[in-house]
């Protein structure tokens, strides 16, 4: 039998935009939290769940598949000055935005005192007033950003990825004592405009209407796809002062003059 050799190239398709890409793979949110942020993991062989806790183990993110459901659910205790708050995101939100927001949460230079308007970042972007709600609507009409409740009092979001009133794709929800640059984190990586990548495996393949998203398919050398994870827990880490621990499986970096398929 002739030795197995490790391809040159990995097929990668580029998806915009990037909240209709699918979900991706969660190592890209768990390898960083544990190897770079010290958050400690449990799960159950028999079950597909992951749960990891932060090192003051005031924080709680529980991963558990449901493709119609909530995927991602955190749970934040109450801290000084401010009660318990909870956020979750649908089994297909890209795991490029939920990164966004957990490494703001994680980001030990981060001041909670910094104002910040979730809002914001999708003004830049040309999103335009939601008719008969307080929200705003991506340009293609196929995201929604919305604040409920009283203007006096905290407020929970919920931010909606749809291709119709009856095509929901995913739902992002947050309660309403989530601090506000966290929620702007995720805002700014939602109007994202660079594509993300996803490869044809199980959990990257793009399901969505191709009328849609603009799919660009590019074989990248398999030396760049495997740096690319380990190239996040080691930027990750730094912020911390702490090595990452060990290699991480791959991952393709972002687009480049690669061959087109």
């Amino acid at each position: 039998m002739p030795p197995v050799t490790e391809p040159e190239t990995v097929e990668v398709d580029y998806i915009a935009p990037r909240h209709l890409a699918s979900g991706g793979d969660p190592a890209w949110i768990t390898v960083p939290l544990n190897r770079a942020c010290g958050w400690g993991y449990d799960y159950d062989p028999l079950m597909p769940r992951v749960v990891l806790t932060s090192p003051t183990e005031t924080a709680v993110l529980r991963l558990e598949p449901d493709a119609d459901g909530q995927w991602w659910v955190l749970h934040h205790s109450a801290d000084e000055g401010r009660p318990a708050w909870y956020a979750s995101f649908g089994a297909r939100t890209p795991v490029e935005i939920v990164a966004e927001f957990m490494d703001a949460l994680t980001d030990p230079a981060a001041s909670e005192e910094a104002p910040s308007d979730p809002f914001e970042p999708l003004h830049q972007r040309s999103w335009i007033s939601a008719p008969g709600a307080e929200g705003l609507v991506s340009p293609d009409g196929t995201a929604f950003v919305q604040r409920l409740g009283d203007e006096q009092d905290p407020r929970a979001w919920f931010i909606t990825a749809t291709l119709g009133p009856d095509r929901p794709v995913w739902q992002a929800r947050f309660g309403e004592y989530t601090p506000p640059r966290l929620i702007s984190a995720f805002t700014t990586a939602l109007t994202d405009p660079r594509p993300v990548w996803r490869t044809n495996g199980p959990l990257g393949l793009a399901t969505l209407d191709p009328k849609v998203i603009s799919r660009q398919a590019l074989d990248v050398p398999a030396v760049l796809v495997a740096a690319a994870l380990t190239g996040r827990v080691e930027s990750l880490s730094a912020r911390h002062d702490t090595p990452s621990a060990g290699p991480s499986p791959p991952r393709p970096p972002a687009p480049h003059n690669y061959r087109r398929r």
